[in-house]
């Protein structure tokens, strides 16, 4: 009975580190997909992940997308000026 008594505040801690590491990365993720970030706390409802999950998914994000750097033109570059240069 012991056992069981010490075991009980275990679990609380536990299922507050489980639900830290579910909400806070849902947390940023709703922040950069130009959503409120409190949206990640329907996480803690048992079937709100999947609904989120499907908000993100199929919602249109009111964010404009980065220009990926590091890869390369579509166009050929620029040919060089002649050389040596002609006035």
């Amino acid at each position: 009975m012991k056992i069981m008594m010490a075991v009980i505040p275990l679990m609380g801690i536990f299922m507050i580190v489980i639900m830290a590491v579910v909400i806070i990365p849902c947390w940023f993720i709703c922040k950069k997909a130009g959503f409120s970030p409190w949206l990640s706390l329907i996480n803690v409802i048992p079937v709100g992940n999947l609904v989120l999950l499907y908000v993100l998914a199929f919602a249109e994000w009111k964010v404009v997308p980065a220009p990926q750097a590091g890869y390369p033109s579509p166009y050929p570059p620029p040919p060089p000026p002649p050389y040596p240069p002609q006035a």
